[in-house]
């Protein structure tokens, strides 16, 4: 990448795509946006509550892992496009370890045989060690964080754009942090690109409706919002991931690569726009309390949607912390009835394990009995209502205090096998650690980003 590119001089438009919606999504789209994208900025979306939590327990067994597990792939796949064509590259794949993740990045690259990058691993948003020292409480529960101390696995606040942005302005080619607000990786280009000031409360709120629309990656050129029949989206099996071009202004187009599978439109975008949105009016953000009632959406041509009007006013005193505690135990085993009376020989399966857990005395906190495919989304009442299927699956699982017991219960799925009734087949267990998360909101000075370089 070129000293040019890291020039801090005002841009007139931007290009921003979106090379991830989540941490295991599909690297090819990713690819392409680079090759073919035309992009000044390609952003990684790849955190959320939970994962963050189990990059922790990683980082714990080896200090130098805790970031993404698909990091090396992406950056394997990603990188040589991305320099040839001058693109920087935004992500939180540094999850629990953004230097750690920094310094693979830069062994990869140079196993590429590439040069002259600067990679930043921004820090800070881990504030385990804080939480433990104050007399914090619980948004959901109301409980004291103290209460669960030995419990506790993480703690990260959500930071906003404000490193990011600084270490942009330091040449950074490509910026790795752990938990960001999702949008913020997104309007940190924007704002380090047109200069706007950290406290343009509207330019901020509409650069939050841009990251927004976005962070899901494939949502907005039709995945999640494809239903056969009813919003047909052709060539699912070679979605294109979105790119946003953005004015001055901060008006962005959704567009993607002509050739791509998938589509972007008026509906796709209003369908994203109102994703995990509870208040369009005060949506809180670290960056800024972004106002989407404002918003407008207008397709301009096949695949060419513009969406302008959003707001904001200034941000909160507070940031929100995620923190992630072991919740216990699950258990679980799933058992398959085909043919006539499937169905009642499923539910005579239910009965004996239920009964089995009482005689050999597991004790769970929770237990669910479930006919998938009958009454296991929708319960019985709705469940119920078509007529009898084929074929049916048996699911039990059971909250424990140990894994001991946990193990029990997908044990005792299993033994109908041979115990009964007929014809059961391709049972699966498993019993695993429960990793639970609530929220704190933390003053924003006890908060304190920072960001390193490595250069390769």
């Amino acid at each position: 990448m070129t000293a040019a590119l890291n020039a801090v001089t005002p841009a007139a438009r931007v290009r921003i795509g979106a090379g991830a919606g989540y941490s295991g999504d599909r690297i090819e789209p990713a690819v392409e946006l680079a090759e073919h994208g035309a992009l000044d900025y390609l952003v990684f979306e790849c955190l959320a509550e939970r994962t963050i939590a189990l990059a922790q327990q990683a980082r714990r067994a080896n200090p130098e892992l805790g970031y993404d597990p698909l990091l090396e792939a992406r950056m394997r796949a990603v990188l040589p496009a991305a320099v040839r064509n001058g693109v920087r590259i935004i992500s939180n794949m540094g999850a629990a370890n953004p230097l750690a993740a920094a310094r693979k990045t830069a062994s990869i690259a140079h196993e590429l045989g590439l040069s002259g990058l600067k990679i930043a691993a921004v820090s800070g948003d881990d504030v385990l060690d804080v939480l433990r020292q104050g007399t914090h409480v619980f948004e959901e529960s109301g409980d004291s964080v103290a209460d669960y101390d030995g419990r506790l696995v993480s703690a990260n606040a959500y930071l906003g754009a404000e490193p990011i942005v600084d270490a942009l302005k330091a040449g950074a080619d490509i910026v790795l942090t752990g938990r960001a607000a999702d949008p913020s990786l997104f309007t940190a280009p924007l704002i380090h690109a047109f200069g706007w000031a950290m406290d343009d409360w509207d330019m901020l709120g509409q650069a939050t409706v841009v990251g927004h629309l976005l962070e899901c990656a494939g949502q907005i050129t039709g995945g999640y919002f494809a239903d056969p029949g009813f919003k047909d989206v052709p060539m699912l099996a070679r979605l294109g991931f979105p790119i946003g071009e953005v004015g001055t202004d901060g008006a962005v187009t959704i567009t993607k690569v002509a050739h791509a599978g998938g589509r972007v439109t008026e509906a796709t975008c209003k369908e994203q726009l109102l994703y995990e949105i509870h208040d369009p009016r005060r949506y809180l953000q670290p960056d800024v309390v972004a106002d989407f009632t404002q918003v407008r959406v207008a397709e301009e041509a096949p695949d060419r949607v513009r969406v302008s009007g959003g707001c904001g006013t200034p941000r909160t005193g507070t940031l929100k912390v995620t923190v992630a505690y072991v919740d216990g135990f699950i258990g679980e085993g799933q058992i398959s009835y085909g043919g006539p009376g499937a169905v009642a020989r499923a539910k005579l399966a239910l009965e004996i394990v239920r009964e089995r857990l009482e005689i050999t005395g597991v004790a769970t906190s929770e237990l669910r009995f479930d006919l998938i495919g009958i009454n296991s989304l929708h319960g019985a009442t709705l469940g119920e209502r078509n007529a009898e299927p084929y074929e049916v699956r048996v699911r039990i699982a059971g909250r424990t205090d140990s894994m001991e017991q946990a193990v029990r219960i997908g044990n005792e799925v299993e033994t109908l096998y041979t115990n009964g009734p007929a014809g059961g087949g391709g049972v699966t267990k498993t019993a695993r650690e429960v990793i639970a998360v609530q929220s704190v909101l933390l003053p924003r000075e006890l908060v304190r980003p920072s960001f390193e370089m490595v250069e390769v």
